[in-house]
């Protein structure tokens, strides 16, 4: 059994299969829908993403809270109460506050704790690129690596992880802040797609546009053949909000194109997805860089 845990928070957007078979600690971050608060748990055990985007659809719209320094410092010294040390994979800071809440809770901690190890990380990366960071990081632990070995390979390779995706409806990305209300009428009308990503700051981004969502999902699996480093040998990760037709659509183009073999597909969690819509598709990669 390892001497560290892996801890990170539920934006990572990794099925609750995964998080057990890794022995992952990921703190739920919360939501607020019709004025009750949620808690976007791994398991899904307050709100499924099916309810939360068919309540999105009926005209509902959800906040997002960050993780504070309080909730911060109850997940990791949990860890620390173990005997073990910490390692903390945060939500982007580009995105979020969470990693300084991370950040100033594992410092106050590593004074409590003297004899223990406790770092944070900021990833940079968002839903299942993320996921997949934490992934590869826990997979190198159940190889022996120590908790600095993973934790410099986490800032080493980070900015090789590529998100690429595309919405349906840019009417969530109006609300926040991330195209004007200008550029979503005429979008929607014309059935202009954006493919965005997430750059080397954690700041989501739009690159391009496709006209009509074919055009937007092939633009997305084009990246691997520009960016992606050996993409036969990768796990790639794929999330979508209840587009699930769509995100298989691009799982198997990616696998007869570049001749992958193992894709792990899961849905947008309600945190993430109270910024996106229903109709996101992701794509996630190792690449040469964002």
């Amino acid at each position: 059994m390892s001497s560290y845990v892996i801890i990170t928070d539920s934006s990572c957007d990794l099925p609750d299969s995964i998080v057990k078979e890794l022995e992952l600690e990921v703190l739920p971050l919360a939501f607020i829908m019709d004025g009750k608060t949620y808690r976007n748990y791994p398991d899904n055990r307050e709100m499924s993403p099916e309810e939360f985007y068919n309540k999105e659809r009926e005209g509902l719209m959800a906040t997002t809270n960050a993780v504070n320094v309080g909730e911060a410092t109850d997940a990791i010294e949990a860890v620390l109460k173990q005997g073990k040390d910490a390692l903390v994979l945060a939500f982007s800071s580009g995105l979020s506050t969470t990693y300084n809440s991370f950040q100033i809770a594992a410092d106050d901690l590593a004074e409590k704790y003297p004899d223990r190890k406790v770092y944070a990380v900021d990833t940079l990366c968002a839903s299942l690129g993320q996921g997949m960071l934490v992934y590869q990081a826990a997979k190198l632990r159940q190889q022996g690596k120590s908790i600095e070995e993973v934790r410099d390979w986490v800032e080493a390779n980070k900015l090789h992880q590529c998100h690429w995706f595309t919405v349906n409806d840019l009417f969530f990305l109006k609300k926040g802040g991330r195209v004007s209300a200008a550029t979503a009428v005429v979008g929607t009308m014309l059935q202009i797609k954006p493919v965005m990503h997430v750059d080397n700051d954690g700041h989501l981004i739009k690159v391009d546009t496709a006209r009509g969502r074919k055009a937007s999902l092939r633009a997305i699996i084009d990246k691997v053949a520009e960016l992606g480093e050996d993409p036969a040998s990768q796990t790639m990760f794929i999330c979508h909000s209840d587009c699930l037709e769509d995100a298989q659509y691009i799982s198997d183009q990616v696998k007869e194109r570049y001749g992958v073999k193992e894709i792990i597909i899961n849905p947008i969690g309600p945190v993430i997805g109270a910024h996106t819509g229903p109709g996101c598709v992701s794509l996630f990669f190792t690449g040469k860089h964002r």
